[in-house]
């Protein structure tokens, strides 16, 4: 398949990227990534990257370009890290002429003329870098793209933490490395923060709560969060703050939205959380998923449902506790 794309790439001249609404790190890696891995191996040809809504600590990494709409004529589409085409970045994506999805979500949706999905993979960025390995006979690495893609993996990987780290991610993030890149500046730029952004996440260890059964969630409000000045994604962000504590697995950050929607931020351990986060229109990885509210009145009905979930983990997996 990854021959199949890049006879596609040498095909067109121009080339336009998208990402998913909401970008993270691993969005805006895989994305990146592939649009300097196209453009060090193929100058000659145009490479767009469409996006916006970029969370400051993405700044770091995202070079988006302003995409004319006649550009779509006679291009090739590629949409990175994104399972639906509802939350595909900027709708102009199904104008293109040639359109191919590379994905690695569980929920993932069919579409696009060529479709790559490894649901196995614990982050895009790592599939693109898959996609250099077996062409680097032909694909050109560079620098940027490979800070980029590093960046990706380390952030959907919660820095080579979680339970879908294998050996092929590392190694993967070895042939990177090997690049010449220099990971101290990466992960300072994921490390350091700014001083209301630690007194925000102060707030959430003094105000989160706790369903019964250990489900620990903290509700951002329109007034907080003007309050302390911080973006809706700053604060969404902040639901890893919540991982630590023993014996709470699954960990929930609610954001109410400008039109009383309230966005939800759903992660856990070894707890399976993504078929909740479908009910509630959304869904995502295993143990990180996102939902939409429509209302504070389904607030009791999710806790409760990943409530329920939690317990039967742990009567199911004692040894744990």
């Amino acid at each position: 398949m990854f021959k199949k794309i890049l006879e596609k790439i040498k095909e067109y001249n121009r080339i336009i990227i998208h990402h998913h609404i909401r970008p993270d790190g691993d969005c805006i890696g895989s994305q990146m990534g592939m649009k300097h891995l196209i453009k060090a191996t193929f100058p000659e040809k145009e490479v767009y990257a469409v996006g916006g809504d970029i969370p400051p600590y993405l700044e770091y990494i995202a070079e988006h370009d302003v995409v004319a709409d006649e550009l779509y004529k006679d291009a090739l589409v590629i949409v990175v890290d994104t399972s639906k085409k509802d939350r595909i970045y900027d709708e102009r994506y199904n104008t293109g002429a040639y359109l191919i999805k590379i994905d690695h979500h569980d929920d993932s949706e069919p579409f696009g003329d060529i479709e790559y999905v490894n649901e196995k993979c614990s982050a895009c960025s790592a599939i693109i870098t898959q996609f250099y390995i077996e062409n680097k006979d032909e694909l050109v690495l560079s620098q940027k793209a490979a800070k980029a893609l590093y960046f990706g993996i380390t952030t959907d990987t919660g820095r080579f933490r979680y339970r879908g780290v294998d050996g092929n991610i590392l190694r993967s993030a070895s042939v990177l490395i090997d690049s010449g890149i220099d990971i101290e500046d990466i992960y300072t730029n994921l490390y350091t923060d700014d001083v209301v952004n630690l007194k925000l996440r102060g707030y959430v260890y003094k105000n989160f709560k706790s369903t019964e059964n250990g489900v620990l969630y903290i509700y951002f409000s329109n007034r907080m969060m003007k309050k302390f000045g911080v973006t809706r994604d700053t604060a969404g962000n902040l639901v890893n703050s919540l991982d630590s504590v023993r014996g709470s697995l699954i960990w929930v950050a609610f954001i109410e939205q400008e039109n009383k929607d309230i966005r939800v931020r759903i992660r856990s351990r070894f707890v399976e959380i993504n078929d909740v986060a479908r009910n509630y229109r959304g869904g995502g990885h295993l143990n990180a998923s996102g939902a939409t509210l429509k209302s504070k009145k389904e607030l009791k009905p999710i806790l409760s449902e990943l409530d329920t979930k939690l317990k039967k983990y742990k009567n199911d997996h004692p040894e744990v506790f």
